[in-house]
């Protein structure tokens, strides 16, 4: 499992577009493979359809749910996925001494909530088929890692031949997190210190569902 960054660090983009855009070119010897592009909505869908678009490729979305920690709703203690795929940070269970019984419940809510969601964003069908295929999980930053980490859970529950997760920007902790369970960890700039996604964005608004519709119809 190999987790890489570009040459050189680029500072800010512009907003997700430039991000995908940027992204994409450290993807484009995947173009060839006909890869699935797999977007982590919201934010994370705009980046996967300019890497899809670039490697004139098949783009869908995979409903995630990060599992946020009592009174920090930030910090992912885990995620789940379409299929009820539960991801857990156990180490960050273990420092919060949190209950089975607790982590049950939140897990119990988001599972519902991604259920929602998926019959919003993608109402008419079932996910893309995956089996057997390449697939580009894409997001537009990784800062515990959790919510991609899912991601790949459920991709590989889907039969997927091949998994690689790419970004624009990601912690090296979280970078290190993903390369322990995808074939391929591409990202184009690692700073030491991350601080936060939307900190390396110029714009980082956020994504309405009404614009991930729109793209997935596009």
């Amino acid at each position: 499992m190999i987790h890489e960054r570009g040459d050189r660090a680029r500072g800010p983009f512009a907003d997700r577009v430039d991000a995908g855009r940027a992204l994409a070119e450290h993807l484009t010897e995947y173009g060839e493979r006909t890869p699935v592009i797999i977007g982590l909505p919201r934010g994370g869908v705009i980046v996967a359809a300019e890497v899809a678009r670039a490697l004139h490729a098949e783009l869908d979305i995979a409903i995630v749910r990060k599992i946020g920690a009592p009174g920090n709703p930030e910090l992912a203690i885990g995620a789940v996925g379409e299929g009820d795929v539960v991801v857990r940070n156990a180490e960050l269970l273990s420092v919060l001494r949190m209950s089975d019984a607790a982590f049950r419940d939140r897990t119990d809510a988001a599972i519902r909530e991604v259920r929602d969601r998926a019959h919003l964003l993608r109402p008419d069908r079932a996910l893309v088929s995956v089996t057997g295929r390449l697939v580009i999980v894409v997001d537009d930053g990784l800062a515990t890692g959790a919510t991609a980490q899912a991601a790949v859970e459920i991709m590989r529950a889907h039969g997927a031949a091949e998994i690689v997760v790419a970004v624009p920007v990601g912690a090296p902790e979280a970078v290190a997190r993903l390369a322990k369970v995808a074939d391929r960890v591409v990202c184009a700039d690692v700073p030491p210190s991350l601080g936060g996604v939307g900190a390396w964005y110029r714009d980082f608004d956020p994504v309405p569902d009404a614009e991930v519709i729109r793209i997935l119809r596009s």
